[in-house]
Protein backbone atom coordinates (compact mmCIF):
# COMPACT_ATOMS: atom_id res chain seq x y z
CA UNK A 1 0.00 0.00 0.00
CA UNK A 2 1.44 3.15 -1.05
CA UNK A 3 2.02 5.70 2.13
CA UNK A 4 0.46 9.06 2.16
CA UNK A 5 2.75 12.00 3.13
CA UNK A 6 1.86 15.93 3.82
CA UNK A 7 4.37 17.69 1.80
CA UNK A 8 4.99 20.06 4.39
CA UNK A 9 5.66 17.41 6.93
CA UNK A 10 8.88 16.71 6.86
CA UNK A 11 10.17 19.89 5.76
CA UNK A 12 13.81 20.50 7.42
CA UNK A 13 14.99 17.09 6.12
CA UNK A 14 13.20 17.88 2.83
CA UNK A 15 15.00 21.30 2.66
CA UNK A 16 18.17 19.84 3.30
CA UNK A 17 18.14 16.82 0.74
CA UNK A 18 16.54 19.41 -1.20
CA UNK A 19 19.79 21.51 -1.07
CA UNK A 20 22.28 18.49 -1.38
CA UNK A 21 20.21 17.97 -4.58
CA UNK A 22 20.04 20.89 -6.08
CA UNK A 23 24.41 21.44 -5.17
CA UNK A 24 24.77 17.75 -7.10
CA UNK A 25 22.23 18.57 -10.16
CA UNK A 26 23.63 21.75 -10.99
CA UNK A 27 26.83 20.81 -12.61
CA UNK A 28 24.82 17.58 -13.86
CA UNK A 29 22.35 19.87 -15.59
CA UNK A 30 25.33 21.97 -17.89
CA UNK A 31 27.17 19.16 -18.50
CA UNK A 32 24.66 17.01 -19.72
CA UNK A 33 23.40 19.92 -22.12
CA UNK A 34 27.27 20.89 -23.24
CA UNK A 35 27.17 16.90 -24.06
CA UNK A 36 24.17 16.73 -26.00
CA UNK A 37 25.14 19.67 -28.20
CA UNK A 38 22.19 21.96 -26.42
CA UNK A 39 22.39 25.20 -25.28
CA UNK A 40 23.69 25.30 -21.97
CA UNK A 41 20.36 26.83 -20.61
CA UNK A 42 18.36 23.95 -21.89
CA UNK A 43 19.75 21.67 -19.17
CA UNK A 44 18.90 23.79 -16.31
CA UNK A 45 15.49 24.45 -17.53
CA UNK A 46 14.79 20.72 -17.80
CA UNK A 47 16.21 20.37 -14.12
CA UNK A 48 13.78 23.31 -12.77
CA UNK A 49 10.93 21.22 -14.67
CA UNK A 50 11.61 18.08 -14.00
CA UNK A 51 11.83 19.36 -10.54
CA UNK A 52 8.98 21.62 -9.77
CA UNK A 53 6.24 20.21 -12.44
CA UNK A 54 7.39 16.16 -11.94
CA UNK A 55 8.54 16.29 -8.85
CA UNK A 56 4.76 17.92 -7.82
CA UNK A 57 2.81 15.44 -10.04
CA UNK A 58 4.48 12.31 -9.47
CA UNK A 59 3.65 9.98 -6.60
CA UNK A 60 7.40 9.03 -6.11
CA UNK A 61 9.03 10.21 -2.83
CA UNK A 62 12.53 10.44 -3.41
CA UNK A 63 12.71 10.40 -6.98
CA UNK A 64 14.50 12.97 -8.92
CA UNK A 65 14.07 14.14 -12.35
CA UNK A 66 16.28 16.25 -14.53
CA UNK A 67 17.95 15.96 -17.88
CA UNK A 68 19.59 11.90 -18.44
CA UNK A 69 22.95 11.18 -19.43
CA UNK A 70 21.41 8.13 -20.74
CA UNK A 71 19.53 10.19 -23.41
CA UNK A 72 23.11 12.84 -24.29
CA UNK A 73 23.42 10.64 -27.53
CA UNK A 74 19.78 10.47 -28.87
CA UNK A 75 19.92 14.37 -28.29
CA UNK A 76 22.90 14.92 -30.17
CA UNK A 77 22.00 13.11 -32.96
CA UNK A 78 18.81 14.58 -33.30
CA UNK A 79 19.79 17.77 -33.09
CA UNK A 80 22.30 16.86 -35.93
CA UNK A 81 19.54 15.23 -38.16
CA UNK A 82 17.06 18.03 -37.56
CA UNK A 83 19.49 20.46 -38.07
CA UNK A 84 17.86 23.21 -35.58
CA UNK A 85 17.26 22.42 -31.61
CA UNK A 86 13.52 24.85 -31.90
CA UNK A 87 12.38 21.73 -34.19
CA UNK A 88 14.29 19.25 -32.10
CA UNK A 89 12.15 20.49 -29.26
CA UNK A 90 8.98 19.52 -30.98
CA UNK A 91 10.08 16.06 -31.33
CA UNK A 92 10.45 16.48 -27.18
CA UNK A 93 6.83 17.42 -26.89
CA UNK A 94 5.38 15.18 -28.99
CA UNK A 95 7.22 12.63 -26.95
CA UNK A 96 6.22 14.16 -24.05
CA UNK A 97 2.55 13.45 -25.55
CA UNK A 98 3.88 9.92 -26.44
CA UNK A 99 4.46 9.10 -22.80
CA UNK A 100 1.60 10.92 -21.34
CA UNK A 101 -0.62 8.31 -23.67
CA UNK A 102 1.73 5.55 -22.44
CA UNK A 103 0.52 6.40 -18.78
CA UNK A 104 -3.22 5.93 -19.33
CA UNK A 105 -2.78 2.99 -20.99
CA UNK A 106 -1.03 1.83 -18.08
CA UNK A 107 2.25 0.89 -19.36
CA UNK A 108 3.92 1.23 -16.33
CA UNK A 109 2.83 -1.73 -14.76
CA UNK A 110 5.71 -3.72 -16.49
CA UNK A 111 8.00 -1.94 -14.67
CA UNK A 112 6.24 -5.20 -12.09
CA UNK A 113 8.70 -7.74 -14.00
CA UNK A 114 12.11 -6.08 -13.22
CA UNK A 115 13.69 -8.80 -10.98
CA UNK A 116 15.36 -7.33 -7.39
CA UNK A 117 18.95 -8.10 -8.38
CA UNK A 118 18.89 -6.64 -11.89
CA UNK A 119 17.71 -3.32 -10.02
CA UNK A 120 20.45 -3.81 -7.43
CA UNK A 121 22.71 -4.59 -9.88
CA UNK A 122 21.89 -1.64 -11.69
CA UNK A 123 22.45 0.68 -8.73
CA UNK A 124 25.91 -1.10 -8.32
CA UNK A 125 26.91 -0.59 -11.50
CA UNK A 126 26.06 2.94 -11.41
CA UNK A 127 27.85 3.76 -8.16
CA UNK A 128 31.08 2.12 -9.70
CA UNK A 129 30.55 4.47 -12.87
CA UNK A 130 29.94 7.72 -10.56
CA UNK A 131 33.17 6.72 -8.36
CA UNK A 132 34.90 6.68 -11.24
CA UNK A 133 33.90 9.38 -13.44
CA UNK A 134 34.78 11.33 -10.35
CA UNK A 135 38.30 10.89 -9.00
CA UNK A 136 39.45 12.49 -12.12
CA UNK A 137 37.36 15.81 -11.32
CA UNK A 138 38.60 15.31 -7.53
CA UNK A 139 42.20 15.26 -8.82
CA UNK A 140 41.55 18.43 -11.10
CA UNK A 141 41.39 16.46 -14.58
CA UNK A 142 38.05 17.54 -16.54
CA UNK A 143 38.19 16.75 -19.69
CA UNK A 144 35.12 14.59 -19.23
CA UNK A 145 31.36 16.45 -19.11
CA UNK A 146 29.78 15.83 -15.30
CA UNK A 147 26.99 13.84 -15.68
CA UNK A 148 28.98 11.45 -17.81
CA UNK A 149 28.23 7.46 -17.47
CA UNK A 150 29.01 5.84 -20.83
CA UNK A 151 32.67 3.84 -20.52
CA UNK A 152 33.36 5.11 -23.89
CA UNK A 153 33.81 8.70 -23.85
CA UNK A 154 33.19 11.57 -26.48
CA UNK A 155 37.04 12.56 -26.84
CA UNK A 156 37.68 8.95 -27.96
CA UNK A 157 38.89 7.57 -24.80
CA UNK A 158 37.31 5.77 -22.12
CA UNK A 159 36.65 5.73 -17.97
CA UNK A 160 40.12 4.06 -17.59
CA UNK A 161 42.36 5.48 -19.80
CA UNK A 162 40.89 8.66 -18.07
CA UNK A 163 41.83 7.41 -15.10
CA UNK A 164 45.39 7.33 -16.07
CA UNK A 165 45.54 10.32 -17.64
CA UNK A 166 45.30 11.70 -14.26
CA UNK A 167 48.96 11.54 -13.23
CA UNK A 168 49.42 13.88 -16.24
CA UNK A 169 46.80 17.07 -15.11
CA UNK A 170 47.02 16.79 -11.33
CA UNK A 171 45.89 20.32 -9.90
CA UNK A 172 47.02 20.02 -6.11
CA UNK A 173 44.66 22.61 -5.00
CA UNK A 174 41.57 20.32 -6.20
CA UNK A 175 43.24 17.38 -3.93
CA UNK A 176 43.35 19.87 -0.98
CA UNK A 177 39.74 20.52 -1.71
CA UNK A 178 38.08 16.90 -2.66
CA UNK A 179 39.85 15.73 0.89
CA UNK A 180 38.71 18.46 3.30
CA UNK A 181 35.30 18.18 1.48
CA UNK A 182 35.74 14.52 2.03
CA UNK A 183 36.41 14.88 5.79
CA UNK A 184 33.71 17.58 6.25
CA UNK A 185 30.87 14.95 4.53
CA UNK A 186 32.19 12.03 5.96
CA UNK A 187 32.41 12.99 9.69
CA UNK A 188 29.50 15.52 9.81
CA UNK A 189 27.11 12.28 11.07
CA UNK A 190 29.81 11.11 13.64
CA UNK A 191 30.76 13.99 15.42
CA UNK A 192 27.85 14.07 18.17
CA UNK A 193 27.94 18.54 18.17
CA UNK A 194 27.33 18.21 14.43
CA UNK A 195 24.88 15.81 14.14
CA UNK A 196 22.29 18.32 15.77
CA UNK A 197 22.87 20.66 12.95
CA UNK A 198 20.18 18.42 10.72
CA UNK A 199 19.26 21.56 9.21
CA UNK A 200 22.41 22.41 7.91
CA UNK A 201 23.29 19.51 4.97
CA UNK A 202 26.80 18.38 5.46
CA UNK A 203 27.47 18.86 1.31
CA UNK A 204 26.59 22.35 1.79
CA UNK A 205 29.13 23.10 4.53
CA UNK A 206 31.67 21.14 2.38
CA UNK A 207 30.57 23.58 -0.89
CA UNK A 208 31.05 26.51 1.15
CA UNK A 209 34.46 25.73 2.73
CA UNK A 210 35.01 24.78 -0.46
CA UNK A 211 34.69 27.79 -2.04
CA UNK A 212 35.95 29.96 0.58
CA UNK A 213 39.51 28.14 0.76
CA UNK A 214 39.66 28.61 -3.03
CA UNK A 215 38.88 32.55 -2.99
CA UNK A 216 41.48 32.63 -0.27
CA UNK A 217 43.82 30.41 -3.00
CA UNK A 218 43.10 33.06 -5.91
CA UNK A 219 43.70 36.10 -3.08
CA UNK A 220 47.29 35.37 -1.80
CA UNK A 221 48.43 33.69 -5.72
CA UNK A 222 48.61 30.41 -4.25
CA UNK A 223 49.66 27.56 -6.47
CA UNK A 224 46.43 26.04 -5.01
CA UNK A 225 44.46 28.27 -6.73
CA UNK A 226 41.97 26.78 -9.34
CA UNK A 227 41.23 27.97 -12.84
CA UNK A 228 38.15 28.97 -13.90
CA UNK A 229 38.46 25.74 -16.20
CA UNK A 230 38.01 23.37 -12.68
CA UNK A 231 34.94 25.39 -11.64
CA UNK A 232 30.74 25.35 -11.92
CA UNK A 233 30.30 27.06 -15.70
CA UNK A 234 26.83 28.93 -15.77
CA UNK A 235 25.75 31.37 -18.33
CA UNK A 236 25.29 34.65 -16.41
CA UNK A 237 23.15 37.10 -18.98
CA UNK A 238 24.17 40.41 -18.79
CA UNK A 239 20.89 42.01 -19.77
CA UNK A 240 16.71 41.05 -19.52
CA UNK A 241 17.06 40.73 -23.58
CA UNK A 242 19.96 38.62 -23.47
CA UNK A 243 18.30 36.55 -20.76
CA UNK A 244 14.65 36.16 -23.10
CA UNK A 245 16.98 35.30 -26.01
CA UNK A 246 18.28 32.06 -24.08
CA UNK A 247 14.89 30.54 -23.87
CA UNK A 248 14.02 29.04 -26.92
CA UNK A 249 10.68 27.59 -28.00
CA UNK A 250 9.35 25.11 -30.32
CA UNK A 251 8.83 25.15 -34.04
CA UNK A 252 6.12 23.52 -34.83
CA UNK A 253 6.65 23.96 -38.56
CA UNK A 254 8.56 20.50 -38.38
CA UNK A 255 5.85 18.41 -37.42
CA UNK A 256 5.21 17.11 -40.78
CA UNK A 257 8.98 15.75 -40.71
CA UNK A 258 8.85 11.89 -40.27
CA UNK A 259 12.05 12.87 -38.80
CA UNK A 260 11.22 14.29 -35.64
CA UNK A 261 8.11 11.86 -35.23
CA UNK A 262 10.98 8.67 -35.06
CA UNK A 263 12.64 10.84 -32.42
CA UNK A 264 10.07 11.31 -30.71
CA UNK A 265 9.20 7.95 -30.57
CA UNK A 266 12.80 7.33 -29.70
CA UNK A 267 12.55 9.58 -26.68
CA UNK A 268 9.63 8.29 -25.46
CA UNK A 269 10.44 4.79 -25.22
CA UNK A 270 13.77 5.28 -23.78
CA UNK A 271 13.00 7.73 -21.33
CA UNK A 272 10.34 5.84 -20.34
CA UNK A 273 12.17 2.87 -19.81
CA UNK A 274 14.88 4.35 -17.91
CA UNK A 275 12.20 6.35 -15.72
CA UNK A 276 10.18 2.78 -14.74
CA UNK A 277 14.03 1.55 -13.92
CA UNK A 278 14.71 4.54 -11.90
CA UNK A 279 11.25 4.43 -10.53
CA UNK A 280 11.90 0.86 -9.41
CA UNK A 281 15.56 1.74 -7.68
CA UNK A 282 14.03 4.45 -5.62
CA UNK A 283 11.76 2.28 -4.25
CA UNK A 284 14.68 0.02 -2.81
CA UNK A 285 15.87 2.83 -1.40
CA UNK A 286 13.06 4.47 0.06
CA UNK A 287 13.36 3.36 3.77
CA UNK A 288 9.27 3.53 4.51
CA UNK A 289 8.99 1.09 1.10
CA UNK A 290 6.32 3.12 0.18
CA UNK A 291 5.11 1.85 -3.55
CA UNK A 292 5.40 4.35 -6.84
CA UNK A 293 2.19 4.17 -9.30
CA UNK A 294 4.35 3.88 -12.13
CA UNK A 295 1.62 4.66 -14.47
CA UNK A 296 0.47 8.32 -13.04
CA UNK A 297 4.56 8.63 -13.04
CA UNK A 298 4.68 8.02 -16.82
CA UNK A 299 1.53 11.11 -17.13
CA UNK A 300 3.72 13.42 -14.74
CA UNK A 301 6.67 12.58 -17.19
CA UNK A 302 4.88 13.26 -20.03
CA UNK A 303 3.71 16.68 -18.98
CA UNK A 304 7.39 17.43 -17.85
CA UNK A 305 8.71 16.89 -21.23
CA UNK A 306 6.03 18.76 -22.61
CA UNK A 307 6.47 21.81 -20.89
CA UNK A 308 10.43 21.58 -20.74
CA UNK A 309 9.97 21.51 -24.64
CA UNK A 310 7.83 24.82 -24.26
CA UNK A 311 10.54 26.40 -22.59
CA UNK A 312 13.14 25.09 -24.53
CA UNK A 313 14.48 22.25 -22.34
CA UNK A 314 16.01 18.51 -22.91
CA UNK A 315 13.91 15.97 -22.43
CA UNK A 316 13.75 14.74 -18.77
CA UNK A 317 13.79 11.47 -17.02
CA UNK A 318 13.39 10.36 -13.69
CA UNK A 319 17.42 10.24 -12.91
CA UNK A 320 19.16 7.58 -10.92
CA UNK A 321 21.99 9.64 -9.67
CA UNK A 322 19.61 12.40 -8.22
CA UNK A 323 17.68 10.42 -6.59
CA UNK A 324 20.57 8.07 -5.22
CA UNK A 325 21.97 11.65 -3.87
CA UNK A 326 18.29 12.37 -2.23
CA UNK A 327 17.59 9.05 -0.49
CA UNK A 328 21.27 9.85 1.36
CA UNK A 329 20.40 12.79 2.18
CA UNK A 330 17.80 11.67 4.45
CA UNK A 331 14.66 12.86 1.63
CA UNK A 332 11.12 12.08 3.28
CA UNK A 333 8.84 13.17 0.99
CA UNK A 334 8.95 14.93 -2.70
CA UNK A 335 9.24 18.15 -1.25
CA UNK A 336 12.68 17.57 -1.51
CA UNK A 337 12.15 17.47 -5.14
CA UNK A 338 10.29 20.33 -5.66
CA UNK A 339 12.78 22.35 -3.33
CA UNK A 340 15.63 21.52 -5.36
CA UNK A 341 13.88 22.55 -8.52
CA UNK A 342 12.96 25.91 -6.91
CA UNK A 343 16.69 26.28 -5.47
CA UNK A 344 17.67 25.64 -9.38
CA UNK A 345 15.14 27.83 -10.40
CA UNK A 346 15.76 30.88 -7.74
CA UNK A 347 20.17 30.81 -7.99
CA UNK A 348 20.33 30.74 -11.43
CA UNK A 349 18.61 34.46 -11.96
CA UNK A 350 19.93 35.51 -9.03
CA UNK A 351 23.24 34.36 -8.02
CA UNK A 352 25.15 32.81 -11.13
CA UNK A 353 28.09 34.39 -10.57
CA UNK A 354 28.02 32.83 -6.93
CA UNK A 355 27.60 29.15 -7.92
CA UNK A 356 30.10 29.63 -10.55
CA UNK A 357 32.94 29.86 -7.79
CA UNK A 358 31.91 26.06 -6.95
CA UNK A 359 35.22 24.26 -7.17
CA UNK A 360 33.93 20.78 -9.46
CA UNK A 361 36.43 18.87 -7.07
CA UNK A 362 33.71 19.47 -3.89
CA UNK A 363 31.08 18.04 -5.96
CA UNK A 364 33.14 15.35 -6.89
CA UNK A 365 33.38 14.63 -3.03
CA UNK A 366 29.91 15.08 -2.45
CA UNK A 367 29.17 11.91 -5.67
CA UNK A 368 32.31 9.81 -4.95
CA UNK A 369 30.31 9.34 -1.51
CA UNK A 370 26.92 8.96 -2.97
CA UNK A 371 28.67 6.50 -5.76
CA UNK A 372 30.14 4.68 -2.74
CA UNK A 373 26.99 3.65 -0.81
CA UNK A 374 25.61 2.42 -3.96
CA UNK A 375 28.04 -0.25 -4.76
CA UNK A 376 28.96 -1.00 -0.79
CA UNK A 377 30.43 -4.25 -0.96
CA UNK A 378 27.52 -5.35 1.75
CA UNK A 379 25.62 -5.93 -1.42
CA UNK A 380 28.00 -7.73 -3.20
CA UNK A 381 28.24 -10.02 -0.14
CA UNK A 382 24.37 -9.97 0.12
CA UNK A 383 23.61 -11.41 -3.16
CA UNK A 384 26.82 -13.56 -3.08
CA UNK A 385 25.04 -15.43 0.06
CA UNK A 386 22.09 -16.30 -1.80
CA UNK A 387 23.97 -18.51 -4.46
CA UNK A 388 24.63 -18.13 -8.26
CA UNK A 389 20.80 -18.30 -9.07
CA UNK A 390 20.57 -14.75 -7.24
CA UNK A 391 23.91 -13.29 -7.88
CA UNK A 392 24.79 -13.68 -11.31
CA UNK A 393 22.17 -11.68 -12.71
CA UNK A 394 23.62 -9.21 -10.25
CA UNK A 395 26.79 -9.57 -11.67
CA UNK A 396 26.02 -9.58 -15.30
CA UNK A 397 24.02 -6.51 -14.90
CA UNK A 398 26.55 -4.37 -13.12
CA UNK A 399 29.26 -5.07 -15.48
CA UNK A 400 27.07 -4.38 -18.02
CA UNK A 401 26.05 -1.29 -17.29
CA UNK A 402 29.53 -0.17 -16.37
CA UNK A 403 30.80 -1.18 -19.64
CA UNK A 404 28.12 -0.88 -22.30
CA UNK A 405 25.03 1.08 -20.72
CA UNK A 406 22.06 1.29 -18.58
CA UNK A 407 19.41 -0.08 -21.07
CA UNK A 408 21.63 -2.94 -22.34
CA UNK A 409 22.69 -3.88 -18.73
CA UNK A 410 19.35 -4.03 -17.66
CA UNK A 411 18.46 -6.06 -20.71
CA UNK A 412 20.96 -8.84 -19.97
CA UNK A 413 20.56 -9.07 -16.55
CA UNK A 414 16.66 -9.41 -17.33
CA UNK A 415 17.61 -12.11 -20.05
CA UNK A 416 19.65 -14.06 -17.64
CA UNK A 417 17.59 -14.30 -14.72
CA UNK A 418 14.16 -15.82 -17.16
CA UNK A 419 16.97 -17.92 -18.59
CA UNK A 420 17.81 -19.19 -14.88
CA UNK A 421 13.98 -19.66 -13.99
CA UNK A 422 13.49 -21.46 -17.47
CA UNK A 423 16.40 -23.84 -16.33
CA UNK A 424 14.36 -24.21 -12.76
CA UNK A 425 11.09 -24.73 -14.24
CA UNK A 426 13.15 -27.83 -16.48
CA UNK A 427 14.52 -28.83 -13.61
CA UNK A 428 11.41 -29.35 -11.37
CA UNK A 429 9.18 -30.44 -14.42
CA UNK A 430 9.45 -34.20 -12.75
CA UNK A 431 10.46 -35.79 -9.54
CA UNK A 432 12.31 -39.20 -10.01
CA UNK A 433 12.80 -41.64 -7.45
CA UNK A 434 12.95 -45.20 -6.81
CA UNK A 435 11.85 -47.05 -4.39
CA UNK A 436 13.29 -50.77 -3.49
CA UNK A 437 11.61 -54.00 -3.02
CA UNK A 438 12.51 -57.68 -2.66
CA UNK A 439 11.25 -58.53 -6.12
CA UNK A 440 13.36 -55.57 -7.76
CA UNK A 441 13.00 -52.14 -7.93
CA UNK A 442 10.03 -49.33 -9.12
CA UNK A 443 10.91 -45.94 -10.65
CA UNK A 444 8.52 -43.25 -9.69
CA UNK A 445 8.36 -40.19 -11.96
CA UNK A 446 5.79 -37.94 -10.77
CA UNK A 447 5.04 -35.04 -12.50
CA UNK A 448 4.69 -31.21 -11.50
CA UNK A 449 1.98 -29.41 -11.36
CA UNK A 450 2.20 -27.82 -14.48
CA UNK A 451 4.45 -29.42 -17.58
CA UNK A 452 4.97 -27.63 -20.39
CA UNK A 453 6.82 -28.43 -23.91
CA UNK A 454 9.68 -26.57 -22.65
CA UNK A 455 9.85 -29.70 -20.11
CA UNK A 456 9.98 -32.20 -23.48
CA UNK A 457 13.86 -32.52 -23.46
CA UNK A 458 14.60 -33.12 -19.74
CA UNK A 459 11.85 -35.92 -19.49
CA UNK A 460 12.48 -37.65 -22.73
CA UNK A 461 16.25 -37.97 -21.86
CA UNK A 462 14.97 -39.23 -18.30
CA UNK A 463 13.01 -41.70 -19.60
CA UNK A 464 15.37 -42.97 -22.71
CA UNK A 465 18.22 -43.41 -19.75
CA UNK A 466 15.65 -46.17 -17.92
CA UNK A 467 16.86 -49.74 -17.92
CA UNK A 468 15.36 -52.82 -19.55
CA UNK A 469 13.26 -54.62 -17.30
CA UNK A 470 11.92 -51.92 -15.50
CA UNK A 471 9.16 -50.94 -13.48
CA UNK A 472 8.18 -47.35 -13.89
CA UNK A 473 4.85 -45.75 -12.15
CA UNK A 474 4.22 -42.04 -13.71
CA UNK A 475 1.79 -40.37 -11.81
CA UNK A 476 0.42 -37.53 -12.91
CA UNK A 477 -2.01 -36.67 -9.51
CA UNK A 478 -0.75 -33.18 -8.98
CA UNK A 479 -0.68 -31.90 -12.29
CA UNK A 480 -3.43 -29.11 -13.46
CA UNK A 481 -1.76 -28.53 -16.92
CA UNK A 482 -0.14 -31.55 -19.39
CA UNK A 483 1.46 -30.41 -22.69
CA UNK A 484 0.33 -32.35 -25.52
CA UNK A 485 3.91 -32.91 -26.87
CA UNK A 486 4.39 -34.79 -23.11
CA UNK A 487 1.22 -36.72 -23.18
CA UNK A 488 2.56 -38.05 -26.87
CA UNK A 489 6.06 -38.41 -24.94
CA UNK A 490 4.94 -40.68 -22.60
CA UNK A 491 2.15 -42.33 -24.95
CA UNK A 492 5.37 -43.19 -27.26
CA UNK A 493 7.73 -44.85 -24.56
CA UNK A 494 4.80 -47.08 -22.79
CA UNK A 495 3.52 -48.53 -26.06
CA UNK A 496 7.58 -48.69 -28.26
CA UNK A 497 9.96 -48.28 -26.36
CA UNK A 498 8.15 -50.10 -23.07
CA UNK A 499 7.44 -52.90 -25.02
CA UNK A 500 11.08 -53.43 -26.78
CA UNK A 501 12.98 -53.37 -23.66
CA UNK A 502 10.43 -55.40 -21.01
CA UNK A 503 9.97 -51.96 -19.37
CA UNK A 504 6.61 -52.41 -17.09
CA UNK A 505 4.68 -49.16 -17.31
CA UNK A 506 1.75 -48.14 -15.18
CA UNK A 507 0.13 -44.83 -15.46
CA UNK A 508 -1.61 -43.27 -12.78
CA UNK A 509 -3.78 -39.95 -11.86
CA UNK A 510 -4.25 -38.30 -15.51
CA UNK A 511 -7.87 -36.24 -14.86
CA UNK A 512 -10.33 -34.83 -16.68
CA UNK A 513 -8.64 -31.90 -16.63
CA UNK A 514 -6.62 -33.04 -19.85
CA UNK A 515 -9.80 -33.10 -22.36
CA UNK A 516 -8.05 -31.50 -25.08
CA UNK A 517 -6.07 -34.43 -25.44
CA UNK A 518 -9.17 -36.69 -26.03
CA UNK A 519 -8.51 -37.61 -30.01
CA UNK A 520 -6.49 -40.23 -32.38
CA UNK A 521 -4.63 -38.93 -35.13
CA UNK A 522 -4.40 -40.43 -38.60
CA UNK A 523 -1.84 -42.24 -38.04
CA UNK A 524 -3.28 -43.92 -35.04
CA UNK A 525 -1.66 -41.26 -32.47
CA UNK A 526 -3.46 -42.08 -29.42
CA UNK A 527 -3.54 -40.12 -25.77
CA UNK A 528 -2.78 -42.09 -22.54
CA UNK A 529 -6.22 -41.82 -21.49
CA UNK A 530 -7.09 -44.29 -24.52
CA UNK A 531 -5.03 -47.17 -22.20
CA UNK A 532 -7.49 -46.41 -19.60
CA UNK A 533 -10.92 -46.57 -20.71
CA UNK A 534 -11.99 -48.71 -23.07
CA UNK A 535 -15.38 -46.61 -23.84
CA UNK A 536 -12.83 -43.73 -24.49
CA UNK A 537 -13.70 -41.29 -22.13
CA UNK A 538 -11.38 -38.45 -21.44
CA UNK A 539 -9.30 -39.85 -18.46
CA UNK A 540 -9.48 -42.03 -16.02
CA UNK A 541 -10.26 -41.11 -12.67
CA UNK A 542 -7.76 -42.17 -9.74
CA UNK A 543 -11.00 -43.23 -7.42
CA UNK A 544 -11.57 -45.99 -10.42
CA UNK A 545 -8.15 -47.08 -10.60
CA UNK A 546 -7.19 -46.95 -6.91
CA UNK A 547 -7.71 -50.62 -6.31
CA UNK A 548 -6.99 -52.27 -9.58
CA UNK A 549 -3.84 -50.38 -9.62
CA UNK A 550 -2.93 -50.68 -5.61
CA UNK A 551 -3.13 -54.68 -7.24
CA UNK A 552 -1.07 -54.41 -9.82
CA UNK A 553 1.18 -52.46 -8.17
CA UNK A 554 2.12 -55.66 -6.19
CA UNK A 555 2.40 -57.86 -9.28
CA UNK A 556 4.92 -55.60 -10.78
Amino acid sequence: MTKKNNLFANLKSDFASGLVVFLVALPLCLGIAMASGAPLFSGIIAGVVGGIVVGYLSKSHISVSGPAAGLTAIVLTAITDLGAFDIFLTAVFIAGAIQLILGFVKAGSISNYFPTNVIEGMLAGIGIIIVLKQLPHAFGYDSDFEGDLAFMQKDGSNTFSSLAGIVDYIQIGSIVITLISLTILISWDKVPFLKKLKLVPSALIAVTIGVILNEIFIGTGSTLAIGKEHLVSLPVPSSLEEFKSIIVTPNFSGIANPKVWVIALTIAIVASIETLLSIEAADRMDVQKRYTDTNVELKAQGIGNMISSLLGGLPLTSVIVRTSANSNSGAKSKMSAIIHGLLLLVSVLAIPVILNKIPLATLAAILILVGYKLAKPATFKHFWEKGKYQFVPFIATLLAVVFLDLLKGVTLGIIISIIFVLKGNLQRAYLFRKEEYADGDVIHIDLAQEVSFLNKAAIKQTLSQIPENSKVIIDAKDTVYIAHDILDLIHEFKTTRAMDDNIKVKLRGFKKAYQLENTIDSQNHVTIEHYYDAAKRVMVTRELADDEFLEEEKNI
